[in-house]
Parts: C-alpha cells; sequence; structure tokens
C-alpha cells in the first residue's frame, strides 16, 4: 500500500473512533449512564493512537513537522487538542460533557484538513530554524487550551440555564466551571504569548526583523490582546460567569481565525508556506 494511501487511511480511522468516542460520551451525557465515560475515552485514546501513527508517518515522508500545509496543520491541531482533553478527562471523569465540545471540533478540523491539498512540500530554507519549531509547538499547545476553554464556555452556559442531568449535577458550581475556564484561556495566553516571542526571534533569524506588521503578525497580536483583555477583566472588575462564558467564546473565534482561517486567505509571508 501506497505510504499517503496508509497515511490517509489512518487518518480516517481516527476520525472514526473520535465519532464513537463522541457518541459514547453525548449517550453518557444524556441519557445518564456514567459508566459509558470509560468507554469513550476508550474510544478516543483508540483514535488518538492511528492518528499519532498518521502524522508521525508524514513527518518521516516529509522530514519536517507537521506545520505546512492546511492538511497538516488542522490534523496536528486536532491531535493536540484531543491529548489535552483526554489528559484532564481521565482524571477529571464529571467533566465528560467537554468531550461533546472538544471531539466534534477536532473531527471538523481533520475533515477539512483531509479534503484539502495533501501534497508534500520541501521546508524552505527561511523556515529551517529552532525557533519556529518552538513557535509551532507553543502555538499548537495554546489552540488545545482554548478549545478546552469552549468547551468549558458552553458547559458553563448551560449550568447557568438550568440545564440538569445525571452527569451535568455532577459538575461542579457555575463558580468553579467559570474558574476552570478561565485556567483554560490563561494556559493558553501563556503559550499564545510565547508563540509570539518565538515568532519574533525566527522571523528576525529569517528576515532581519523582529516585527514587520505581516497580516498574520497583526491578527495575532489582535487575538493576544483580545484574551488578554479578558483575563484583565475578569481579574480587576466584576465580571459575570455569564460574561466571562461569552467573552471566551467570542476570543475563541478569533483565534480561530487567526490560526485556521486567515492564512488560507490572506496573502501574507505566512499564507505563502500553507498554500
Amino acid at each position: 500500500m501506497d505510504s499517503f494511501v496508509l497515511e490517509t487511511t489512518l487518518h480516517w480511522i481516527a476520525v472514526a473512533f473520535y465519532i464513537a468516542g463522541t457518541v459514547l460520551f453525548a449517550h453518557a451525557t444524556l441519557f445518564a449512564h456514567p459508566e459509558r465515560i470509560r468507554w469513550g475515552l476508550w474510544a478516543t485514546l483508540g483514535g488518538l493512537l492511528p492518528h499519532s501513527a498518521a502524522l508521525l508517518m508524514r513527518w518521516i515522508a516529509v522530514g519536517h513537522g507537521p506545520y505546512m500545509l492546511k492538511y497538516e496543520v488542522l490534523s496536528s491541531d486536532a491531535w493536540v487538542a484531543v491529548a489535552m482533553l483526554l489528559l484532564f478527562v481521565w482524571r477529571r471523569p464529571n467533566w465528560a460533557p467537554m468531550a461533546l465540545v472538544v471531539l466534534p471540533v477536532s473531527i471538523l478540523l481533520m475533515g477539512f484538513g483531509l479534503f484539502s491539498n495533501p501534497q508534500a512540500k520541501d521546508l524552505p530554507p527561511t523556515l529551517r530554524s529552532m525557533w519556529l519549531v518552538f513557535h509551532v509547538s507553543f502555538n499548537k499547545l495554546a489552540m488545545g487550551a482554548f478549545i478546552l476553554s469552549l468547551a468549558a464556555a458552553v458547559i458553563l452556559l448551560r449550568k447557568l440555564e438550568g440545564a440538569s442531568g445525571r452527569l451535568l449535577d455532577r459538575l461542579p458550581g457555575p463558580e468553579v466551571i467559570e474558574a476552570y475556564t478561565v485556567r483554560f484561556v490563561g494556559f493558553g495566553f501563556v503559550f499564545w504569548s510565547t508563540t509570539i516571542v518565538a515568532g519574533a526571534i525566527w522571523a528576525n533569524q529569517s528576515w532581519g526583523r523582529y516585527w514587520g506588521w505581516d497580516p498574520m503578525e497583526v491578527w495575532s497580536l489582535v487575538t493576544w490582546l483580545c484574551y488578554g483583555i479578558l483575563l484583565h477583566t475578569r481579574l480587576f472588575f466584576r465580571f459575570t460567569p455569564r460574561a466571562t462564558a461569552w467573552s471566551t467564546i467570542a476570543c475563541f473565534v478569533m483565534s480561530i481565525l487567526t490560526v485556521l482561517v486567515l492564512p488560507f486567505v490572506i496573502p501574507s509571508l505566512h499564507s505563502s508556506y500553507f498554500q
């Protein structure tokens, strides 16, 4: 079997397991069967394994990490989000409803990636830097945390609307859920900040300047400011849990535009590598 065919097959197997995990988590949450949580975790882990194998095969085949093409970027972002979900929910099964947001988002990311151009590209000389590896790695950690913050914000809104159920009732109160939402945002904000710093150092190595007001640099800064304002207002002003949840969702939309939409539609130094 051709290596790319095998790689694509592994991706679709991972998607199938993620769909199964979503169904099991939904059954556990909506029909009050907490014992299904463990099944959902194992199904999700079952998808993460072929997903990991597919990314590793791609890495070996092209000789660089999964950060050049849309196919590679979206798949690796989904991998990080699913891995972070597993680590969190395995230790805190009561938070299993988060999977009903994280897994569908990850499946969509992988789907968009699989239907995009999968043609391998060599790494340009300007990208051959350890600082690029730091830049990309921190960005993926930030996006994984932001996806978890989105899931926590959605759960928070459901609790505030009075939704109930055997699993939802096992979750802590809105104040605690809000606190976790802010923690996820804070975790992502730290890595987003490091992403910008590492990117600036890499840009200086590649193009001789730290900041050039490239469209992606500008939108990364805008996203950083949005999350920074959210954390600042939450810390120093009396933000209600509902305001925190909606602000988190709005900031997540901004981060998605910055990372997964604008690089592919706006001509820039960044987008030239993702075509």
